[in-house]
């Protein structure tokens, strides 16, 4: 059995039925989540039965999480899902991080793993265009007990963070894709030293190696030269969904 206990105490649990082989186990697991979170996997990075054992192993989520990621998969809101959301939250925990700034936030799935990760006296910085999403996201907020470390903003992300002041321990990047360099410039001076510049989406389901591409793709292109070219960063691409790029401030 897999167990594990959130900040919070919110414990998830997960093991085969009674008489239920492991190889039954997650082929069920599987097909429910291929079923129900198609939007949000993705795919065109990893093996596809490579990518359905990593979405089968992992752990149900608590009764807020898999609502949104439910919502997510109806509704097609961006969202970054349970494997990607993990290694956010593993990234803060093992870094520490009490001052998170997201960029992108939608319906605040991955704000709820940030605000666990950070915990009591932690603050994450909510930020989205839509002000019915920001509503949605601030109710989830509450159901799942993370109001009071959420601070939400509406509106330009980017011009959000250029107006920031302070440091942060994170900035995790999930906007516009087109926006990407902009974003690398105004981060990169409100990262703390030895903080983490997180980017979802930078492997974008694989166009990245294919001819001709749009403008969307060659922005996501310059941007990953950017930050492996950047003396500032010491950067890993890890394959993980549609590419999670985290980059360390020297």
């Amino acid at each position: 059995m897999i167990s594990e206990t959130f900040n919070n105490g919110v414990v998830s649990l997960c093991s085969p039925s009674r008489g239920e082989s492991r190889q039954g186990w997650i082929a069920r697991s599987t097909m429910t989540d291929q079923s129900a979170n198609a939007y949000w996997r993705m795919g065109g990075i990893t093996v596809p039965e490579v990518e359905d054992f990593l979405y089968a192993m992992l752990p149900p989520r608590d009764e807020v999480l898999a609502e949104m990621e439910v919502d997510a998969g109806k509704n097609d809101v961006p969202i970054v899902g349970p494997a990607v959301a993990r290694l956010l939250y593993q990234l803060a925990t093992i870094s520490g991080a009490k001052k998170i700034f997201e960029m992108g936030s939608a319906i605040g799935y991955s704000t709820i793993w940030w605000a666990r990760a950070v915990g009591d006296g932690g603050r994450v910085v909510y930020t989205d265009g839509d002000q019915k999403r920001a509503d949605k996201a601030r109710r989830y907020f509450d159901r799942a007990g993370v109001s009071q470390l959420i601070t939400i903003r509406v509106g330009d992300a980017l011009e959000f963070l250029s107006e920031e002041k302070e440091q942060y321990d994170i900035i995790f990047n999930d906007i516009d894709k087109t926006d990407y360099p902009r974003v690398f410039r105004l981060a990169l001076p409100r990262l703390k030293s030895g903080g983490l510049f997180i980017t979802d989406n930078v492997l974008w389901s694989g166009r990245v190696i294919k001819p001709n591409p749009d403008a969307t793709t060659k922005a996501i292109l310059e941007f990953n030269k950017l930050i492996y070219g950047s003396p500032e960063l010491f950067t890993t691409i890890l394959p993980l969904r549609d590419g999670v790029a985290v980059c360390v401030k020297k």
